[in-house]
């Protein structure tokens, strides 16, 4: 019941349109069951013109339709003389029937228009919902989920959901509607018909017990291989420069085979199930029209009870009588793919973002004297840990870089003053000041992030450029770029700084990408800089080029370098070498050279290869010259 809350919560906005919508189905009901109630004075008055023409009394109108003949004198014969000659009232009939049916059907293009326009602001709300939150989630959250089960749950799930709070509930709604008014005017032609035309109702509603519970175990595991497909087609479009280069075509396809045939093997299997709704239902409203057929037969042959003419209109009304039972009678299996794609898009939305502004935090200033981690640890599941206990000063616009091994913890621990993760122990100081007491939007906003691994978007060349700074001018975008060397080739690009760079930047070569990155830091001009081998994807003319513009970069900020290249570092102010987590030298890069050690080796490794027994060069050999070109 709370999921079903839950789920109706999103029409609480549009509620006075949904009402409107609402009567609409309601009077669209009426004056559809109404029209075909109208077959009765119509055929009692041709069989009147048809008796008049041969001998003998016309048949009196049996008595147990007063209350019929009372709602036709209401309405029909407000407009349309029933007295008058046969000829003349049947066509009063048909055009007081073709005016109904206009009616009704302005009524049916109000309540699908309306639902239409519900539905649309429902999935809108859901989407910006859903998406709200998945950017507000921690990293660690993305860390354990696959991209295409998210994108999965923002498209797909979002779209059932959506049929589930507004479509399906319209359809139930006006098959209740439909469902009432043709029982209503049922009763008003014969009460004990309608008994006997209700008495297999309880049947349709009784048949989906055994199988429903096949059909949400179905629906759940349909909609996780949905996912898995999702992700796979993600992944797979993500590295295809490296599937094509190690000739993995047949191995993907494979694999991509394999996925498509187990949601094949299992949407069908659970569609087994859902299809015998229509069977089973449909055999149920055709024993309910045998038993209408017989006993309606016996009321107007022996015992006179009704006409023929209302036992017609009876059979008319019946037969919309059971649509809406075949729906109702399907509506739980019907409403089992929203119910779990509600629980799958709820499962995100209610995932706890757990790196949040305190109340009443700081604004953060920027760095007057110093950045201190103390005793820092962290972990990105319990029981391995990246960092341990991890100590350092960075004084304010001092260059401090990162050097170690990969999987050290180099980028974790830079990743951390960003508050892209909280330390699970220790603290993170700035000027004294606990780093979880500043608002992380002001945080984040002192903070610039130049990474070997360049994100731009598809978007212009400006506003990659200007990303996250709101209406900035084309002459300060131009300015940044002069600085980082790019604004050369931007000119050159087909529409200069409006020059869409294509799905992450592929119109763009490395080089370009990082100058274009260097821009945007320089645009943001941070109190703090983080650089993870900003420079590893240049070549050398555009390294040499960008060499200028890193020391304007550098100059007066703190800043954090991430390198892998140590002639990166050497003139860093201090030194941190980093392995398994820990910090285990530290100094200048004269003094870790004459202390030895790691740092010395790794030294050894980039600027003396050596031939191995085998006569090839090493493989630090061969990744040194891969990073550089």
């Amino acid at each position: 019941m709370r999921l079903y809350l839950r789920i109706l919560s999103y029409l609480r906005p549009y509620l006075w349109v949904f009402l409107v919508a609402v009567l609409a189905t309601s009077i669209f009901a009426a004056l559809d069951a109404f029209s075909l109630a109208l077959l009765i004075p119509f055929l009692r008055t041709l069989f009147a013109d048809t008796d008049a023409s041969q001998e003998g009394p016309v048949p009196d109108t049996p008595a147990d339709a007063a209350l019929l003949d009372s709602l036709m004198d209401g309405t029909l014969g407000r407009f349309v003389d029933l007295g008058a000659p046969p000829a003349d009232a049947i066509q009063g009939i048909i055009i007081f029937l073709l005016g109904v049916f206009l009616v009704k059907n302005v009524f049916d293009f109000l309540r699908t228009y309306l639902v239409a326009w519900i539905e649309q602001a429902v999935t809108r709300d859901l989407r910006n919902q859903v998406y709200g939150h998945l950017v507000d989630l921690d990293l660690v959250f993305f860390a354990r989920t696959r991209l295409g089960q998210i994108v999965s749950r923002m498209t797909h799930d979002v779209e059932q959901l959506r049929t589930l709070v507004t479509k399906e509930l319209a359809r139930i709604l006006s098959s209740v509607f439909e469902l009432l008014a043709a029982i209503g005017l049922m009763l008003l032609i014969s009460w004990k018909l309608t008994l006997a035309a209700l008495i297999v109702l309880p049947g349709v509603f009784a048949i989906w017990g055994p199988l429903l519970r096949r059909v949400r175990r179905g629906d759940q595991t349909v909609l996780n291989l949905a996912g898995e497909v999702n992700s796979h087609l993600q992944e797979t479009l993500s590295g295809i420069r490296l599937v094509k280069a190690s000739g993995a075509e047949e191995h993907e396809r494979r694999r991509f085979h394999s996925l498509t045939w187990d949601y094949f093997k299992h949407f069908v299997r659970t569609e087994r199930f859902r299809a015998l709704s229509t069977p089973i239902t449909e055999m149920v409203g055709a024993l309910g029209t045998v038993v209408i057929l017989w006993y309606g037969t016996r009321l107007v042959l022996t015992g006179g009870e009704i006409s023929g003419e209302e036992f017609i209109g009876f059979l008319a009304l019946s037969m919309k009588l059971y649509s809406p039972v075949k729906y109702l009678g399907k509506l739980p299996a019907i409403l089992q793919p929203g119910l779990v794609a509600a629980e799958r898009a709820f499962e995100f939305l209610d995932s706890p973002i757990e790196i949040r502004t305190q109340p009443r935090a700081r604004t953060f200033p920027g760095v007057r004297e110093e950045i201190t981690y103390e005793r820092v640890s962290f972990e990105y599941l319990p029981d391995a840990p990246v960092l341990r206990k991890v100590s350092l000063r960075a004084p304010a616009g001092s260059v401090t870089a990162l050097v170690g091994p990969s999987g050290a913890g180099k980028s974790t621990l830079v990743d951390l003053l960003p508050r892209l993760y909280d330390v699970t122990g220790g603290r993170i100081l700035v000027d004294g000041i606990d780093l979880r007491e500043f608002s992380i939007p002001s945080l984040r906003s002192k903070l610039g992030v130049v990474s070997q691994d360049t994100v731009l978007f598809h978007d212009s060349v400006y506003a990659n450029i200007a990303y996250g700074l709101g209406d900035v001018s084309l002459d300060s975008v131009e300015a940044a770029a002069r600085a980082a060397h790019a604004h050369e080739f931007i000119q050159r690009l087909p529409d200069g700084y409006e020059t869409v760079v294509g799905e992450r930047g592929t119109q763009l070569s490395g080089g370009q990408r990082q100058r274009v990155a260097i821009a945007r830091a320089i645009l943001r001009d941070p109190p703090i800089l983080i650089l993870d081998e900003a420079t590893s994807a240049l070549d050398s003319e555009s390294e040499r080029l960008v060499q200028d513009a890193m020391e304007r970069l550098l100059s007066g900020r703190t800043v954090f370098i991430i390198a892998h290249r140590l002639p990166t570092v050497q003139r860093a102010d201090q030194i941190l070498v980093l392995d398994e987590g820990r910090i285990v030298q530290r100094g200048t890069h004269e003094e870790l050279l004459a202390e030895g050690g790691l740092y010395r080796h790794l030294h050894d490794l980039q600027f003396q290869p050596r031939v191995e027994a085998g006569g090839t060069l090493s493989t630090v050999l061969g990744r040194d010259r891969t990073e550089e070109g």
